[in-house]
């Protein structure tokens, strides 16, 4: 996906005062942009010799700036704002007001040393930041905040302040351009997966349907020595431990549901998936689609178990949020008396670096009690390895007409649990608060997960710039 893998692109706006030394912002531009090519990303700046002093401050220079921005802004993803001094306030919000893209703002002010604040050294920016962001307020334009109020452009927490609003950036656009696959219909007895298209759509997140049935037919017209087939099962063979007891004409009808699907992806430029994943696709084809979808989370295509499309977009905000595969798991389980403690568990199409470890490929297992184990084939089975996790989950609110969502972190562990599957122990803070919320707002019993830990990064991006209904707990 374009929005993870590649760069980032800033609109660059540095600001200055008149009254202040005009060095400051030709030195701190120099700086910015020195920075951001060291970093990886690229950026949409004014020419040096569009302003005076290479920063905006006039209206004048605000309707270039602008000019420019609205030029290009199919490529900017957030705009940067540097104030190596006071700054000009109103240069700086004529700018984002007529440009009008809709994109997250981060604003920077450089510090002042102690041995530098007469006439031809002081900044002042730890001033003239409050009167930039009190006119952003006043125009309602969100903006990000750096960690600290004040900082230099070449240290460090600046490059972490980047990076924050870089992911930040990643999930607002990602998810307003987002176009997820629905492939077949929601299992009958889940009407706890439905959803509404028009809420998602009125995000900027369109669905994409398509019968199971068509599915099914391109898998069957392929040939068994087809390239792309032969390709896949490759991949699968070398992607996990397949038990001796698999017939190997199972093996092949995974490879080709699974490239029938990779390619119905890429010809609707999709984004993730939502499958129905029992109980048509083991009864009229003869396996699971788990592991076409393990194998579509491992390169960031994430895919939601039983059509829950609203999952789906859960994975996807966390895998733009973090750069890391997510899982799609069941809050399953409590874990004896532990009450911080619960297993989350899948049949499970969880992939590969989500497990952490390496994983076997085999068939279901409650299901291939009533539908048969030998049209099962496609479980991806194991323990998920300790360590750090965030969970979050959206949901379309048709009561409410709303978007909410629910965010937190907490830990994998490795304690037992002895059940087939896909299996993750969890240990979250004061878990029965969490359930108590989820059980009283109509949460589903599906949760996203990643292994790492990135909740202020979706946070600021949910609750700020798309405008959704956030509950974070912890």
């Amino acid at each position: 996906m374009e929005t993870v893998d590649g760069k980032v692109t800033f609109g660059v706006v540095v600001g200055t005062r008149g009254f202040f030394n005009p060095r400051l912002a030709v030195e701190s531009r120099q700086e910015l942009l020195a920075k951001l090519d060291a970093l990886g990303y690229s950026y949409v700046i004014l020419p040096e010799d569009a302003t005076a002093h290479q920063a905006v401050e006039t209206r004048a220079d605000a309707k270039k700036c602008a000019a420019l921005f609205q030029e290009q802004r199919d490529r900017i993803d957030g705009v940067v704002v540097v104030l190596p001094n006071f700054g000009d306030e109103l240069g700086i919000v004529e700018t984002l007001h007529r440009a009008r893209l809709d994109v997250p703002v981060l604003v920077q002010a450089c510090k002042d040393r102690l041995d530098a604040v007469d006439v031809a050294g002081r900044r002042d920016a730890f001033c003239g930041k409050l009167s930039v962001c009190n006119n952003l307020y006043q125009y309602g334009i969100p903006f990000t905040d750096t960690r600290d109020h004040t900082c230099d452009i070449e240290s460090d927490a600046f490059s972490a302040d980047l990076d924050f609003f870089a992911r930040v950036c990643r999930v607002v656009r990602g998810l307003r351009r987002a176009r997820i696959g629905a492939i077949g219909a929601r299992p009958a007895a889940f009407q706890t997966v439905r959803f509404s298209e028009k809420l998602l759509q009125d995000s900027g997140i369109t669905v994409v349907p398509v019968d199971l049935s068509e599915i099914i037919g391109r898998a069957r017209q392929l040939d068994d020595r087809a390239k792309s087939v032969q390709q896949k099962l490759s991949e699968i063979r070398h992607y996990g431990t397949i038990p001796d007891r698999i017939d190997p004409q199972n093996v092949l009808k995974q490879a080709k549901l699974s490239v029938v699907i990779d390619d119905w992806m890429t010809e609707n430029e999709l984004d993730a998936s939502a499958i129905q994943c029992w109980t048509s696709v083991q009864n009229n084809y003869g396996c699971a689609a788990c592991l076409s979808m393990s194998l579509m989370g491992e390169k960031h295509k994430p895919s939601a178990c039983e059509v829950d499309v609203v999952g789906a977009v859960s994975m996807l905000a966390l895998l733009l949020a973090s750069g890391q595969v997510p899982g799609f798991l069941d809050w399953n389980n409590n874990y004896a008396d532990k009450a911080d403690t619960c297993a989350c568990t899948h049949c499970s199409n969880f992939p590969r670096s989500f497990m952490g470890r390496e994983v076997e490929i085999a068939e279901l297992d409650i299901l291939g009690e009533s539908l048969g184990r030998k049209n099962c084939f496609g479980a991806v089975k194991g323990h998920v390895a300790a360590g750090p996790m965030t969970y979050f989950r959206m949901s379309t609110d048709d009561r409410r007409g709303t978007i909410k969502a629910y965010l937190g972190e907490g830990e994998f562990t490795d304690e037992p649990f002895d059940m087939d599957g896909g299996i993750a122990v969890c240990r979250i803070e004061r878990l029965r608060e969490l359930m108590g919320h989820l059980c009283q707002n109509g949460f589903e019993h599906h949760v996203a997960m990643t292994r790492t830990h990135c909740a202020g990064v979706l946070q600021e991006a949910i609750a700020k710039y798309l405008g959704w209904d956030l509950y974070r707990h912890g």
